[in-house]
């Protein structure tokens, strides 16, 4: 049972901390501002742009290189240009790239 104020013994207690960077609230299904019926009324379908295999090859291979060389702002760059609406939501936290020590427990 849920422990709250209506129920002081109950096993679980739930608290809302917050998000952390990179959670969503919602998830959207369609991406744009441009869906396009189909036969059934309620029934949408996006029209996405995309890049063409070389050229998302191309953008592949330089974010891997970037995330081999453990640069982050370069990556993030790259993320920019391939994903269509992305935006960054604040500073890099990836412990490895800012350089916070952490110890095993």
């Amino acid at each position: 049972a849920v422990r709250d104020e209506n129920n002081p013994e109950g096993d679980i207690e739930l608290s809302v901390t917050g998000l952390r960077p990179g959670e969503k609230l919602y998830e959207e299904l369609l991406i744009g501002d441009n869906p396009k019926t189909t036969e059934h009324p309620r029934i949408m379908k996006a029209r996405e742009d995309f890049l063409l295999w070389p050229e998302l090859l191309k953008r592949l291979n330089a974010l891997n290189a970037a995330l081999d060389r453990n640069d982050m702002i370069a990556a993030r760059a790259i993320l920019a240009e391939l994903v269509s609406g992305y935006s960054s939501t604040g500073e890099v936290s990836d412990l490895a790239f800012t350089g916070i020590k952490t110890t095993a427990a």
